[in-house]
C-alpha cells in the first residue's frame, strides 16, 4: 500500500481534487438556492428539491460498495466531477421544474461518487486512517470556504452566472482524478465476518457520525441561506456567513487529525453533540450578523470533526479489503441524513415558522451521540 507520510503526486492529486471540486460544490450550494428563490419557489419546495437530492446520493451509495470490488476508485473521482458541472450547467439553461430536479439528481449521484471514491482512496494508505482524511477533507473544507464567497459575489449578477462558473471548476478536477494512482479494485477478504457492516463496533459509531455531519450539510445547503434571506441578509452576506461555517469545518477538520486514537469516540460524541445544538439555533440567531457567525462558526467546528473522526473510526475497525464497504455505509448513512433533515423542515414548516422547524431538527440532531453513549461506547 503506498505511504501517506509523504508528499507523492498521488497525495497532491488527492488534495488538489477534494479542493477544486469543493469549491465547486461549496459554490453550487449556494447558488442553487439562491436562484431557486429568484425563480419563485417556495421554502417547501427548495427543501423538497434538496431532499430529492439526497435520495439519489443514498440509492447510489448503496451500490458503491459493490461498484468498488469492480472498478477503480478513480474512475468513481473522475465521473464525480463531470455530473457536477452537468448539475450546475443544466439550471443555467432553465430554471423550470424537470431541469432544477435533474440537477438535484445529479449533484446527489456526484457528491456519492466523489466522497466515497476519495475517501477510501486516501484510507488504503499506511498510517492512520484519520490523518489521511483531515488533509483531503482540509482541502475540501479551503474549497467550500471559498465556494459561498465567489457565489455570493457572482450571484450579485446573478445566480446563473455563480452556477456557469461552477460548472467550469467542476470540470477541472477530473485533471487530478486522472493523476491519482491505479490502485486496484477491493477484494473481499476469504475470512469476512457474517452480518450487516454498519452493526460492527467501530463502524456502527461512524454510521451514527454520518447521521450528524449528512444533517448539518444538508441543512447548510438548503434552509440556512433561506433562513439568512429571509431575516434581510444580502446575497453577499449570506455567502460570507456560509463561508464561516465552512472555514470553522476546516479548524475542526485539522483538530480531528491530531484527536489521540482511544480519545478519538470521546471527542466524536461530544461533537456531534455540538453540532445539533448549534444547528438548532442557526435561525433564530439568522437576523443579527455577528451572532449568525459565532452559531455558524461552532457548528463548522463541530461538524468539522465529526466527518473526519467518523469514517476513520469505521475504516480502522475492518479488513483493509472492507474499508471500501465501510466508508461506503457510513456515506449511505450521511446520505440518509441529507434526505431526512431537509423533508423535516419541509414538513414542520406548513404548520410552524422556519426558525423552530429547524431547531427541532437541530435538536434532533444530537440524539445519536446520547442513544451511543447510553449503550456504553467509550
Amino acid at each position: 500500500m503506498p505511504s501517506r507520510d509523504h508528499l507523492s503526486r498521488d497525495s497532491i492529486a488527492s488534495t488538489a481534487g477534494a479542493g477544486i471540486y469543493s469549491l465547486s460544490l461549496g459554490a453550487a450550494s449556494v447558488a442553487l438556492p439562491l436562484l431557486a428563490l429568484q425563480a419563485g419557489y417556495s421554502a417547501f419546495a427548495i427543501g423538497a428539491l434538496t431532499a430529492a437530492s439526497a435520495v439519489a446520493q443514498m440509492l447510489v451509495r448503496l451500490a458503491l460498495g459493490r461498484a468498488m470490488r469492480r472498478w477503480p476508485d478513480w474512475t468513481l473521482i473522475a465521473g464525480a466531477g463531470i455530473s457536477l458541472a452537468a448539475s450546475c450547467a443544466i439550471v443555467t439553461v432553465s430554471d423550470a421544474l424537470v431541469p432544477f430536479l435533474a440537477a438535484q439528481l445529479l449533484q446527489g449521484a456526484s457528491r456519492a461518487c466523489f466522497w466515497t471514491g476519495s475517501q477510501t482512496h486516501v484510507v488504503r494508505g499506511e498510517g492512520r486512517a484519520a490523518g489521511a482524511l483531515a488533509q483531503m477533507n482540509l482541502a475540501g473544507s479551503v474549497g467550500q470556504l471559498a465556494g459561498p464567497v465567489l457565489a455570493g459575489a457572482l450571484s450579485e449578477h446573478g445566480p446563473a452566472l455563480a452556477l456557469a462558473v461552477s460548472a467550469a471548476i467542476a470540470l477541472l478536477g477530473v485533471v487530478p482524478a486522472a493523476l491519482l494512482d491505479r490502485l486496484p479494485p477491493f477484494a473481499p477478504p476469504p475470512d469476512r465476518q457474517p452480518g450487516r457492516i454498519w452493526r460492527r463496533p467501530g463502524v456502527d459509531v461512524g454510521c451514527w457520525a454520518g447521521v450528524s455531519a449528512g444533517a448539518w450539510r444538508a441543512l447548510l445547503t438548503s434552509y440556512v441561506p433561506v433562513a439568512l434571506d429571509a431575516a434581510g441578509q444580502t446575497a453577499t452576506a449570506v455567502g460570507i456567513l456560509i463561508a464561516i461555517a465552512n472555514g470553522a469545518q476546516l479548524l475542526g477538520t485539522g483538530m480531528a487529525g491530531r484527536v489521540p486514537s482511544r480519545g478519538s469516540v470521546r471527542a466524536l460524541l461530544a461533537a456531534i453533540v455540538a453540532t445539533g445544538g448549534a444547528t438548532a439555533l442557526t435561525a433564530a440567531t439568522a437576523a443579527s450578523a455577528p451572532l449568525a457567525a459565532a452559531v455558524l462558526a461552532v457548528s463548522g467546528v463541530a461538524a468539522g470533526a465529526v466527518q473526519v473522526l467518523g469514517p476513520a473510526l469505521a475504516a480502522e475497525a475492518v479488513h483493509p479489503e472492507e474499508r471500501g464497504d465501510a466508508i461506503a455505509v457510513t456515506g449511505t448513512f450521511r446520505a440518509a441524513a441529507l434526505l431526512a433533515a431537509p423533508a423535516a423542515v419541509a414538513g414542520l414548516v406548513v404548520v410552524v415558522p422556519l426558525a423552530p422547524a429547524i431547531a427541532v431538527v437541530g435538536a434532533g440532531m444530537t440524539l445519536p451521540a446520547f442513544a451511543l453513549r447510553r449503550r456504553g461506547t467509550s
